[in-house]
């Protein structure tokens, strides 16, 4: 995975727990539920892309 590509999964999926912590804290959790969601699937997104990108440079 090129550096940036890293870099944009890392803060990415950052940005998206703070989005659940900051929906926590001001009491949404339904906001919280689907942040959540997304963050799960934009981690898992990363490991494919990276997983892909292993196996295309073998």
């Amino acid at each position: 995975m090129t550096k940036g590509l890293g870099l944009f999964f890392a803060f990415g999926g950052t940005a998206l727990l703070a989005c659940i912590s900051f929906f926590m804290a001001t009491g949404k959790p339904w906001l919280a539920a689907l942040s959540g969601l997304v963050s799960v699937l934009f981690i898992g997104a990363g490991f494919i892309v990276k997983a892909k990108l292993r196996k295309r440079n073998e």
